[in-house]
C-alpha cells in the first residue's frame, strides 16, 4: 500500500503516468531547455566524429619546417597529398591524405593535418624531402603526446613505404640522420658521383654520401646529402661551397635541417685553404666539350617501342639538332623486345661534325621543353659513343 500511495502522489504531482515525460516547470527549464519534441535527457552533445577528430588531432598533425617563402596552404597540401600517394602512405582509403594546413609565413613552418594517425606516422618518413627546391624538416608537433598516441594507431612509419619514389632512402631522409647532415643542391646533371665526392672530400673524408637519382632513368636529380667523419668541418664546407658556380649551375650547400651557420673565427684559415682547393676542383670539373651531345628527359621507353612513333621522334631530333650545326648521326637506343636490359634507353645522342656545333646544341637545348619534359643536355665522351657504350 505504501508503494501505491507513492505512485499516486507522483502522478498527482506531475500529472503524468510513470514512463511518460513530465512537463518540468520552475528552474528546470532554465537548466535543461528543451526544444519542441525533445525529451528530457536529450542534451546537446558534440558529434562523436568531431570528438574523435579533436582527441586524435595531436597525433594526426606533423610539423613541417624550413618552408620557402613561396609556400602557401594550397601548395603544401597538394605536395604532401601527392607525395603520400606516391610512397604508398595513404591508409585511410582513396582521396587526399591532407585535410588541413596552417602556415606561419613569418617563421616559415606549417602544421599539416592528416586524415588518420597512421598516415601522420607515415608522413614522418618524409623528413628531408625537397619542397620547391629546399629540404624541409618533418617532425612531431609540440603538443604530441607519445603515450596517448600509442593507443590511437602506429607511431612509426610503415617500413614498406616506397620512399625511393620521391628520392628518399628508408630511415635516412636521403642521407645519414643527424644535425650535421648537409644538403648539396644545384649540382650539374653531368657530375658523376666520383666527381661530387672528390669535391666534398676537399674538406675531409665522408661518413655518408647519397646522390639522389631518378628512379626510372638512373640520372642525377641535381642534389645530394652527405655527412663528414669530422663533424667540425660541417660549417666550413657549407660556407666554402655555398653559392659557387659549377658549370652552368650555382651550388646551394647548407645543413639539411637548418639555415647556414657561419664558421667560427678560429676556422677562418681552414676555410681560406678550403676555398683555394675548391677553385682548383672547379676547374677540373668543368665539362670538356666533345662532338657528341647526350640529351636526357626527352623520351621514355614506352614511346620507343612503337616503330612509327620511334621514327617520328628520330626525325624530330634530326630537325632540332640540325639547327645548331652539321649532324653526322642521331642515335636513340631502343628497349629490346624480349624485355632484356638495353643500355642508354631514354637518352638521345647527337653526333656533330665539329665541337662548335655540339657546343651550340648543348647550350641551345639544355633546359628546353620537349614533349612536356625539361631537357638536360651534356657533352658525351666520343670514345664511349663510338664504341656504343651509352650508359656512361
Amino acid at each position: 500500500m505504501v508503494l501505491v500511495r507513492l505512485q499516486l502522489a507522483t502522478i498527482a504531482c506531475f500529472g503524468q503516468m510513470p514512463g511518460t515525460n513530465p512537463a518540468i516547470s520552475g528552474i528546470f527549464p532554465n537548466m535543461f531547455p528543451l526544444g519542441a519534441g525533445q525529451q528530457f535527457g536529450a542534451l546537446p552533445v558534440m558529434p562523436v566524429q568531431a570528438m574523435t577528430q579533436q582527441a586524435t588531432r595531436h597525433a594526426r598533425r606533423v610539423y613541417v619546417g624550413g618552408l620557402p617563402p613561396t609556400a602557401n596552404e594550397q601548395s603544401v597540401a597538394t605536395f604532401f597529398s601527392q607525395v603520400m600517394a606516391a610512397i604508398g602512405g595513404n591508409t585511410a582509403g582513396p582521396g587526399d591524405a591532407v585535410v588541413n594546413v596552417y602556415i606561419n609565413h613569418e617563421k616559415k613552418f606549417a602544421f599539416v593535418e592528416m586524415r588518420s594517425v597512421e598516415e601522420a606516422s607515415n608522413a614522418m618518413a618524409l623528413d628531408g624531402i625537397i619542397f620547391e627546391g629546399a629540404p624541409v624538416k618533418v617532425r612531431r608537433p609540440s603538443d604530441y603526446n607519445p603515450s596517448l598516441a600509442a593507443t590511437l594507431g602506429p607511431s612509426q612509419p610503415n617500413p614498406n613505404l616506397n620512399l625511393a619514389a620521391v628520392g628518399l632512402t628508408p630511415g635516412s631522409a636521403g642521407g645519414l640522420e643527424g644535425p650535421d647532415r648537409i644538403f648539396v643542391g644545384g649540382l650539374p646533371y653531368y657530375f658523376t658521383e666520383a666527381q661530387i665526392r672528390e669535391l666534398l672530400e676537399s674538406f675531409g673524408p665522408l661518413r655518408g654520401f647519397d646522390l639522389v637519382k631518378d628512379r626510372e632513368t638512373g640520372n642525377s636529380k641535381g642534389y645530394a646529402f652527405c655527412v663528414y667523419q669530422d663533424l667540425s668541418v660541417t660549417d666550413i664546407a657549407c660556407a666554402a661551397l655555398n653559392g659557387i658556380k659549377m658549370g652552368d649551375k650555382t651550388l646551394t650547400v647548407r645543413r639539411a635541417n637548418q639555415g647556414t651557420n657561419q664558421p667560427k673565427p678560429e676556422q677562418e684559415n681552414v676555410l681560406l685553404h678550403a676555398q683555394q682547393q675548391i677553385a682548383l676542383q672547379r676547374l677540373m670539373l668543368q665539362p670538356v666539350p666533345t662532338k657528341v651531345v647526350c640529351l636526357t628527359q626527352v623520351v621514355t621507353a614506352d614511346e620507343l617501342k612503337d616503330d612509327e612513333e620511334y621514327e617520328d621522334i628520330l626525325e624530330d631530333m634530326r630537325m632540332e639538332g640540325g639547327k645548331f650545326g652539321t649532324l653526322v648521326n642521331v642515335v636513340i637506343p631502343r628497349p629490346k623486345p624480349d624485355c632484356e636490359a638495353s643500355s642508354g634507353v631514354g637518352k638521345v645522342f647527337l653526333d656533330y661534325a665539329d665541337v662548335e656545333g655540339a657546343t651550340k646544341a648543348r647550350a641551345g637545348m639544355n633546359g628546353r621543353k620537349f614533349g612536356g619534359n625539361q631537357v638536360v643536355a651534356v657533352f658525351y665522351p666520343e670514345n664511349k659513343f663510338y664504341q656504343a657504350e651509352y650508359d656512361a
